[in-house]
C-alpha cells in the first residue's frame, strides 16, 4: 500500500515558473483596474464592463497559481515590491486613457501574461503535468480576453 504521507514538493525551477506567472497576474489585476477606472470616451460602459471581466478572471487565475504554489510547497511572494520589481508587464500611462488606447494596451498586457504562462509551460509540465494543466485554463481565458477585448479595435479592411 503506497504511503499516503508522501507529498510532491516543486523544484525551485518550478517554483520560480509559477511565481513568474503569478507576478504577472497580480499586475495584470492592479492594471486592468487602473485601466479601468480611468478609461474615457466612445464605448465607455461597455469597455468598463469588460475590464471588470478581465481584473476578476486575473485576480482568480493568481488565486489560483498562488494555491497550487502551497499544494507543491511552495511559497508564492505577491508583496508589491515583488510584483513591481519583476514584473514582465509593462505599466500604463497615468491619467485618463481613451477608450481605443485602453484595448490596444490591456490586449497587449493580456498577450504578455499568456506569453509568460506559454513561456515556462514546457519546463512546468515536464516535472508536473497537473500544474501545466492549470496553466492551460490560464493561457485559454487570457488569451480569449485578449481576443476579446482586441475585437473593439479591429477593422474588417472594408
Amino acid at each position: 500500500m503506497p504511503n499516503q504521507n508522501l507529498t510532491f514538493t516543486a523544484s525551485d525551477k518550478l517554483a520560480a515558473n509559477l511565481q513568474q506567472v503569478l507576478v504577472d497576474l497580480i499586475a495584470l489585476h492592479v492594471l486592468g483596474r487602473q485601466a479601468h477606472w480611468n478609461v474615457v470616451g466612445r464605448n465607455f460602459r461597455d469597455l468598463h464592463l469588460q475590464l471588470d471581466e478581465i481584473v476578476d478572471e486575473s485576480r482568480e487565475s493568481s488565486d489560483t497559481i498562488a494555491e497550487r504554489m502551497r499544494a507543491l510547497n511552495a511559497v508564492p511572494d505577491g508583496r508589491l515590491e515583488t510584483v513591481a520589481a519583476s514584473t514582465s508587464l509593462p505599466n500604463l500611462p497615468p491619467g485618463e486613457i481613451d477608450t481605443a488606447q485602453v484595448v490596444d494596451l490591456v490586449t497587449g498586457l493580456l498577450r504578455r501574461a499568456a506569453g509568460t504562462a506559454r513561456d515556462v509551460h514546457d519546463a512546468v509540465d515536464s516535472e508536473d503535468p497537473s500544474t501545466a494543466d492549470l496553466l492551460h485554463v490560464v493561457i485559454d481565458g487570457l488569451e480569449k480576453q485578449a481576443w476579446m477585448l482586441s475585437a473593439e479595435n479591429r477593422d474588417t479592411g472594408r
